[in-house]
């Protein structure tokens, strides 16, 4: 029998911290109970930078990354299970999604990779932990990503009205619940990640707090047509991007013939995001409620795009739902573990294109 306590990990792409949070399920879904993120440390992040970036790295280095960033999760899980004085005997599994260090969806031999041992995971922390969500949709043909519209429909869906829950991590993803229980989700292109690394280039900071750079600049009308012409917003869904494709040295092509201050870049790059998301809403719904979560949802300068650019729609964060912003992705995967551990399909063949729903995930025991 299972218990009613659920841990998910959550790395994304912007690689600031490690999402950690317990989730118990209740009558009315999976809860939040305690949430903590954890910056990553120094090192481990600049060598997942590297990775992800350089696209090249010895086996002997992504071994070690790989086991360094499996201690990391487990040791966030330790410390927020003291935090919280739960003992690890109460949770019924981890979900950890792992980082990934590279996606490529639509190669004849399609793959995606994510390290952070599950092995490891297990061991450090007592309790049982399921990962590696992604590649089982992959080999039935779908594209592994995004995997939390399903988590978006169980939880946030309501009958006879349209939502959206807009994600904006390092890469932005939509999930469109219909008023019929249909749901629709993918990558709407970058959320954070751009100007992250931005940021991070010119003041070696690692987000633009509060968009204080960003709003020291204006809009580079040319830079913005350039960044919108790329072919990823011409393709239709289902369709996943990721850090191969935006990055710091695809912007810097775009930057090649163009005359512009650090300040504007900061600029034009938030509103590109903020073009690129609205401009995918608006294509599904002239009027429907968006709930905002991950980081973006604390920029105010790109939640005042957001409203600006798409007036006829109501757009609050999904503490309106009950949700922390900052904790829904790390819930998904507590309640993708809970699914494993009840072997039920996890419907997103309307997502991602698989040819069929399946269950997902692997056990490892302690």
């Amino acid at each position: 029998m299972l218990g009613n306590y659920y841990i998910g990990i959550m790395s994304g792409t912007s690689l600031d911290a490690i999402d950690v949070v317990i989730a118990q399920r209740t009558e009315q879904g999976l809860q939040q109970v305690a949430g903590f993120a954890p910056e990553l440390p120094a090192l481990l992040r600049t060598q997942l930078l590297r990775i992800c970036t350089e696209k090249h790295v010895d086996l002997q280095t992504l071994g070690e990354v790989d086991h360094l960033f499996a201690l990391t999760c487990a040791d966030a899980v330790n410390q927020l299970l003291q935090k919280s004085k739960l003992n690890a005997s109460k949770i019924s599994a981890i979900g950890s999604h792992g980082q990934t260090i590279f996606h490529s969806p639509l190669t004849e031999f399609a793959f995606t990779q994510q390290i952070g041992d599950a092995n490891i995971i297990a061991a450090k922390t007592g309790i049982r932990c399921i990962s590696d969500f992604r590649r089982m949709d992959m080999a039935y043909g779908g594209q592994g990503a995004p995997l939390v519209p399903a988590f978006h429909q169980a939880l946030f869906s309501k009958e006879n009205e349209q939502r959206i829950i807009l994600n904006i991590g390092g890469i932005a993803n939509i999930s469109v619940l219909g008023a019929d229980n249909s749901v629709l989700g993918y990558d709407t292109g970058p959320g954070n990640m751009l100007m992250d690394a931005w940021i991070d280039k010119c003041l070696g900071q690692s987000f633009d707090k509060d968009a204080h750079f960003a709003q020291q600049g204006d809009v580079h009308c040319s830079l913005l047509s350039e960044l919108l012409s790329d072919n990823y917003f011409a393709l239709l869904p289902p369709k996943s991007t990721g850090r191969e494709k935006f990055n710091l040295h695809w912007l810097e092509k775009k930057l090649i013939s163009i005359n512009i201050s650090d300040v504007d870049v900061q600029r034009t790059l938030l509103e590109f995001s903020a073009i690129t998301i609205a401009d995918q809403i608006k294509s599904h719904s002239v009027k429907a409620d968006v709930f905002v979560c991950g980081g973006g949802a604390l920029n105010p300068l790109l939640m005042v795009r957001l409203s600006a650019l798409m007036k006829a729609h109501q757009i609050q964060d999904t503490n309106a739902l009950g949700i922390d912003p900052m904790f829904v992705e790390a819930i998904a995967f507590a309640w993708l573990a809970e699914q494993r551990l009840l072997e039920k399909a996890i419907p997103l063949k309307a997502v991602t294109g698989a040819k069929k729903d399946a269950i997902l995930g692997c056990v490892y025991l302690p």
